[in-house]
């Protein structure tokens, strides 16, 4: 008589090259491709990125399953970027003359303040790769600069000091700003934005603030949020 035993999905699972699956993870499951491939896939349309230094699992599946996320992630209508130098990978919406794109990545609004901490924390990259060093930032540091551009006259300090902790608050949350560990106010600056802000875009936008924070035409406490301009990052914030 032959009889029925209980197999384990560890069991049942036969990996193939390329990430792709044998065998059901769940129930009705239909997919076809590995555990670790599907974990590197939810994470790259969490976003912001996968870091190699913070992913440290992640980071060798995405690299060994390049060729199959790629693929599904073209089926959404997304581009996998992927920068081997600085370890970091994240997903840009596809752009096409010939074909009405839907648009998966959410965009949320820039406000003066976030543009200006962008660009703040763009240069700090810079500074540090000419230096050979990590690009770290006190919060302290970041306030203070960001304090430069209020605008002359502006007679609501506290409501503009939100507007700061709101900005801060918004690069923390997109990982672009990243708590050190065992420090209360210090933080490492993601590579990410080496690869959303070109180092010519910088140069022209840093001239722009320049000349605002210079004739104190800077954001007051009652500016409105702005639409984000940029359409071919992958990392709307």
């Amino acid at each position: 008589m032959n009889s029925l035993t209980k197999t384990s999905t560890a069991e049942v699972l036969e990996s193939r090259p390329g990430g792709e699956t044998q065998g059901s993870l769940f129930a009705g499951d239909q997919g076809m491709i590995t555990l670790e491939a599907r974990r590197v896939l939810v994470q790259m349309l969490l976003g912001p990125a996968i870091d190699a230094r913070r992913q440290t699992k992640l980071w060798p599946v995405l690299l060994r399953d390049e060729s199959i996320i790629r693929s599904r992630l073209h089926e959404l209508f997304l581009e996998l970027v992927i920068d081997r130098d600085q370890e970091i990978a994240f997903t840009r919406q596809v752009l096409s003359d010939e074909l009405d794109v839907p648009v998966l990545l959410r965009r949320a609004p820039l406000t003066f303040l976030d543009s200006v901490l962008l660009l703040f924390l763009r240069q700090r990259l810079t500074q540090s790769d000419a230096q050979g060093e990590r690009a770290v930032v006190a919060l302290q540091e970041i306030i203070e600069h960001l304090a430069i551009f209020e605008r002359h006259g502006n007679v609501d300090h506290a409501k503009f000091n939100r507007h700061i902790d709101n900005a801060i608050e918004k690069a923390k949350r997109h990982s672009l700003l990243q708590k050190i560990r065992g420090s209360e106010d210090r933080y490492e600056v993601s590579p990410t934005l080496k690869l959303l802000f070109p180092a010519e875009e910088i140069q022209a936008l840093a001239g722009v603030y320049s000349n605002l924070a210079a004739s104190g035409l800077g954001a007051s406490s009652n500016d409105e949020e702005e639409p984000v301009e940029r359409t071919d990052d992958g990392e709307d914030v």
